[in-house]
């Protein structure tokens, strides 16, 4: 949504002007094309687990800022635009960077373990 305009998003430039006006992030453009290469990549390379740590640790920075910055002030549950579903994924995201991939994982068949 934010990098493509998929599924009723933005896009780069529609994401680019709501973080300006909306969220006081500027340059849009540039907190724009980082949420969304974060979580579009970044979520890429946890589901196929390379780099896990490092990517999920940026997962995990994205949606603690998303979860506190943006969706703390409407209360916790996701329904009414609460921190509940960032926070989840952050965790999320946390687990991984304490566990690493797995066993199934590309870093492990490569051998990487850090």
């Amino acid at each position: 949504q934010k990098l493509f305009g998929l599924f009723g998003g933005g896009g780069l430039d529609g994401t680019a002007q709501f973080f300006e006006t909306n969220l006081g992030l500027t340059p849009g453009l540039l907190f724009a094309a980082l949420a969304g290469a974060t979580e579009f990549f970044g979520g890429l390379l946890l589901a196929i687990g390379f780099l896990t740590r490092l990517s999920a640790l940026a997962v995990t920075v994205l949606m603690a800022y998303a979860a506190f910055a943006v969706h703390f002030s409407s209360g916790f549950f996701w329904t009414a635009g609460g921190l509940e579903y960032p926070l989840l994924w952050g965790l999320v995201a946390l687990g991984f960077v304490i566990r690493g991939g797995g066993a199934y994982s590309v870093d492990e068949a490569i051998g990487w373990r850090w």
